[in-house]
């Protein structure tokens, strides 16, 4: 598959400890875990000994040990001791593989084939005069890829976020443009009347959106709203959605946030995307069939969907297999 040499979000930094963490990714079971140094490592979820699941184990002296056995494992993935034969010499065979792990965007990220497909940029991450933080983990039983076209999709606002990003009666959607790019598309000129844009509108307001897709699961946006309608001045803010395809037909969205807002409380932001994104899953997981049709005679297409029908024909190409149909 295509999409085991693109990066991929498998976990919270924060909750990626010096104790084994269970994770999921393009349906297999993975085990993530700090060594002595704080090396975040990414492995099978499969002892090579007798099978048993190594997220059940513990970290001991910097090593990976076995739940079953005590099998311990060093961070290069070779096996160190094995306690039934305190004399034995393990050989350079008896070890764990192991895959790519890179530290990005507050989350642990894990690519389980080597490519030449570079880690999804969130550009608002390297401006150190906007505060970044996250929200989530969201569990999702619908595919990655509905996700992702969902938040390029500004024609639900006036009835999935009614009273919030959107009104039924300002429900129009004006013309806009959309370019490929080599990671996917960018929609400028994306225009929405919203009655509470961010958790410090002031007053309804038309919101301008650019959108950029950056890898098969990941996409940003920026919005700047009207001036005059937020109580922060010079208000601008990027929003980053990751999402792991855990299996075809499940996910876990990370929602990262970038803004001129360093005084609100977290749990004041992450209130506001929590009920945004609320408002959204339940239709998510509503979609039939649960996995993206790529066909474009399999569901029907107006203008105001020239982001999403542009995003499935990027994932065509790709050759995109997991999560679409």
């Amino acid at each position: 598959m295509i999409e085991r040499r693109h990066w991929h979000p498998a976990a919270s930094l924060a909750d990626v400890t010096s104790q084994p963490l269970a994770a999921r990714l393009l349906g297999e079971d993975l085990v993530l875990w700090r060594d002595g140094t704080g090396t975040v490592h990414a492995w099978p979820d499969r002892c090579p000994h007798r099978g048993a699941k190594l997220s059940m184990g513990r970290v001991a002296d910097g090593r990976l040990e076995c739940p079953y056995h005590g099998w311990q494992f060093e961070a290069s993935g070779h096996c160190a001791h094995v306690p039934a034969l305190p004399g034995f010499v393990p050989p350079a065979t008896h070890r764990v593989a192991s895959y790519e792990v890179k530290e990005a965007h507050g989350l642990a990220w894990v690519r389980l084939q080597a490519g030449e497909v570079a880690m999804p940029a969130f550009p608002a991450e390297d401006d150190v005069h906007l505060r970044k933080l996250n929200c989530g983990p969201y569990l999702v039983e619908a595919s990655a890829p509905r996700i992702v076209e969902n938040f390029l999709d500004m024609a639900h606002f006036a009835f999935i976020h009614e009273g919030w990003l959107g009104s039924r009666g300002a429900s129009s959607i004006d013309d806009y443009v959309v370019e490929a790019t080599p990671t996917g598309l960018v929609a400028t000129q994306c225009k929405a009347w919203q009655p509470q844009a961010s958790v410090h509108s002031t007053k309804p307001a038309q919101v301008e959106y650019t959108y950029e897709v950056t890898g098969p699961y990941t996409v940003h946006l920026t919005k700047i709203p009207e001036q005059g309608s937020v109580a922060v001045a010079g208000w601008r803010e990027a929003i980053g959605l990751f999402a792991c395809p855990v299996d075809p037909e499940r996910s876990i969205v990370w929602i990262r946030l970038a803004s001129v807002d360093f005084d609100s409380p977290e749990q004041q932001l992450r209130a506001f995307q929590d009920t945004i994104f609320g408002q959204d899953k339940p239709v998510l997981e509503s979609q039939r069939p649960k996995r993206l049709p790529l066909d474009p005679r399999a569901e029907l297409h107006t203008v105001a969907d020239r982001a999403s029908s542009m995003y499935r024909r990027h994932l065509s190409r790709l050759g995109i297999t997991f999560g679409v149909c």
